[in-house]
């Protein structure tokens, strides 16, 4: 089993591009997935973000805004830094706006320039409270700047929320952008805590799809790709457990669930060290032959009940976005307790 694992974790670190499923592959419908609304919609393949066709207009049926000139954006500190590049902490010097500007590593080849290009033009015209806001790309002597919204609270990794309706709360907006992407037939695919963003109003948003998988593509997978392979799903890991078919609808709520339960626990549910780790045999076989975590007994009811749909290791048997907005513990979450610091 650690042989087979391993060798499915070399494809899945390179983000081999796993044949997706009928969009509504996972729903109980096998025709279709409702979305919000209660539409139908298509079932035609998900895409991941890069092999989008089709870029919609914004809200407003319109062209984005422009981006502002680079020259008026004033770095005021670094907030971060990954395998891909570095944050910075940016100010538009005529209005005081705050911005976050990600600074891509290295010099790409003309194919990956163009890549990244069609998926900012994507990504700009994502509107939803919980999608951190893309406003455009520079380039300055080869090297491409992406200017992001600032989310002033940094990255959920390394936090724990012990209490339930600030974690049914923390759910709810993440769940919600996710139900936005699936209704544009956009895939994730690497949704954990660190992607996942929160400001001083608690507003948490999704970030850092699109641009993040292409660059992995370019990369030793052995040295940067274990954190997010941690919260790959079982059968996107090995395609023996799912008949070849990967769907990625189904694998975006494995890695919500999973990221939801390591709030709550504190720690990655399927080992300590696991997810930080380059172990991929371990972590391949806990992710692939292990029985799927759990929330502890002392959780509430609805929390296990919560986290047990999410972690379904039968993607098909997994709830939609739109079906898990409507879970009890998202939809009538616990009684509100006293006001909680991020741990």
């Amino acid at each position: 089993a650690a042989e087979r694992a391993a060798g499915a974790a070399a494809a899945a670190a390179g983000h081999a591009g796993p044949r997706a499923a009928p969009a509504g592959s996972h729903a109980p419908a096998p025709a279709a997935r409702p979305d919000v609304a209660g539409r139908a919609a298509s079932a035609a393949p998900a895409p991941v973000l890069g092999s989008v066709v089709h870029v919609l207009p914004n809200s407003a049926g319109s062209a984005p805004p422009a981006p502002p000139p680079l020259g008026e954006l004033e770095r005021v500190r670094r907030v971060g830094s990954g395998a891909g590049g570095t944050v910075w902490l940016v100010r538009h010097a005529p209005t005081g706006r705050a911005y976050a500007l990600k600074v891509l590593y290295g010099h790409h080849d003309e194919a990956v320039r163009r890549q990244i290009t069609r998926e900012i033009a994507i990504l700009r015209t994502a509107e939803h409270p919980s999608i951190v806001r893309c406003h455009g790309m520079y380039e300055q002597a080869g090297e491409l700047q992406i200017l992001l919204e600032y989310m002033d609270g940094g990255s959920l990794d390394g936090r724990r929320i012990a209490s339930e309706s600030f974690l049914a709360d923390v759910a709810r907006q993440v769940l919600s952008g996710i139900a936005y992407l699936h209704r544009r037939h956009i895939v994730h695919r690497d949704i954990k805590p660190s992607n996942l963003l929160i400001d001083c109003a608690r507003r948490v948003k999704i970030a850092d799809f699109g641009v993040g998988r292409i660059l992995n593509q370019t990369m030793d997978p052995c040295n940067s790709s274990v954190g997010t392979i941690a919260y790959m799903s079982p059968e996107r890991i090995n395609t023996d457990l799912n008949d070849g078919n990967y769907n990625g609808y189904a694998g975006d709520i494995w890695s919500f669930g999973l990221s939801i339960l390591e709030f709550y626990l504190g720690r990655f549910p399927l080992g300590e060290n696991l997810g930080k780790q380059g172990d991929w045999a371990a972590l391949m076989c806990a992710i692939c032959y292990s029985e799927s975590p759990a929330a502890p007994p002392t959780a509430s009811p609805e929390l296990r009940s919560f986290i047990s749909c999410c972690l379904q290791k039968n993607p098909a048997k997994r709830p939609s976005a739109a079906q898990l907005l409507q879970h009890r513990f998202i939809a009538s979450p616990p009684p509100p307790q006293q006001p909680q610091a991020l741990a």
